[in-house]
């Protein structure tokens, strides 16, 4: 079996919610994975440390699973860190911890292991009424502030509403939150970013995004990044592009060990909640000793392709 990178997850927030099982399936060797288009076909994913290559963890919160690092570099895994970290009002992060413990946490993760291996994401970035491009310029301007020196990258992108789901959640009367056009003021906005970043001695990139950043500043990047990992680890992967991604993705290939409705944070924006309560149903159903993350899966293929549909439901950029 060829080693691979596997990400924890882009589906979910596996450090944050889900890390006594993921570490229990790295004691076991193995997890199963339900295809996320039909659930009847369940991959089962070796994670013995032969045959994985890099974990890529992706978290707002990742304390719970620090706990277990010292256990994964005893069995020699390589691993780095996609930390999303901003400050929006509730009306779109509702369940978020303080920021000021969410710094705090990147900081001491990043004494722990090494700036090079926590990137600062700032993304999506919702653009509306309550959250206008000054906001963020505000916002970003202060948590650069507290993470220089603590990180060397940062990846941003825009909320990509062509999600039915997000239009629907972010544009409710309730939340007080409505989208609003910005194209006049778009350039400067990602170009103030951008300045802020490099000032700050930050490599900035953008993540999934259909149109060209890099004219302001921020060029495409690769959230699962073969450079990355070969500077970093010293290890060599192949570059080919994830068809598993949309088409505006960089990521190389890698396999996702999550499942999609299952993250407890209740952010507006996410692509990958159709329902908040259905999470919250799927985290009671949860067994932290159970092969899968919710349910119990037998394998059936041993290594079930991404599908198509998954990669309609990758990290949003702007449409």
């Amino acid at each position: 079996m060829d080693a691979k990178i596997i990400s924890v997850s882009r589906r979910t927030d596996i450090p944050a919610f889900y890390a006594k099982w993921f570490i229990n399936r790295v004691r076991a060797g193995f997890c199963t994975v339900p295809n996320p288009v039909n659930p009847s076909k369940v991959a089962q994913i070796s994670l013995r440390p032969e045959d994985v290559l890099v974990f890529v963890f992706w978290t707002r919160y990742p304390k719970p699973l620090m706990e277990y690092l010292d256990e994964l570099d005893q069995k020699g895994y390589k691993y780095y860190f996609q930390f999303t970290l901003m400050d929006n009002p509730p009306e779109l992060d509702p369940k978020l911890p303080p920021l000021e413990r969410r710094i705090e946490c990147f900081k001491t993760l990043s004494k722990r292991i090494g700036s090079e291996k926590v990137i600062w994401r700032y993304d999506p970035i919702v653009l509306s009424e309550k959250t206008p491009p000054e906001f963020h310029i505000e916002r970003y301007s202060a948590i650069i502030r507290e993470l220089k020196g603590f990180t060397q990258r940062n990846v941003i992108s825009i909320v990509d509403t062509h999600y039915k789901k997000i239009k629907r959640r972010i544009s409710l009367q309730k939340s007080g939150v409505r989208i609003s056009e910005w194209e006049e003021r778009f350039g400067n906005f990602v170009g103030t970013i951008a300045r802020i970043a490099r000032e700050n001695g930050l490599e900035i990139q953008s993540c999934a995004e259909d149109i060209d950043l890099s004219k302001y500043g921020v060029p495409p990047g690769k959230c699962v990044d073969d450079h990355l990992i070969e500077r970093v680890f010293g290890i060599r992967v192949p570059a080919k592009k994830d068809p598993g991604q949309r088409e505006a993705c960089g990521c190389v290939v890698s396999r996702d060990i999550g499942m999609y409705n299952t993250c407890l944070f209740g952010c507006v924006y996410c692509y990958a909640t159709s329902s908040f309560e259905k999470a919250r149903e799927n985290h009671r159903r949860h067994d932290p000793n159970s092969p899968s993350l919710i349910g119990l899966h037998d394998p059936v293929d041993e290594e079930d392709p991404a599908s198509s549909e998954d990669g309609q439901l990758s990290l949003p950029g702007i449409s």
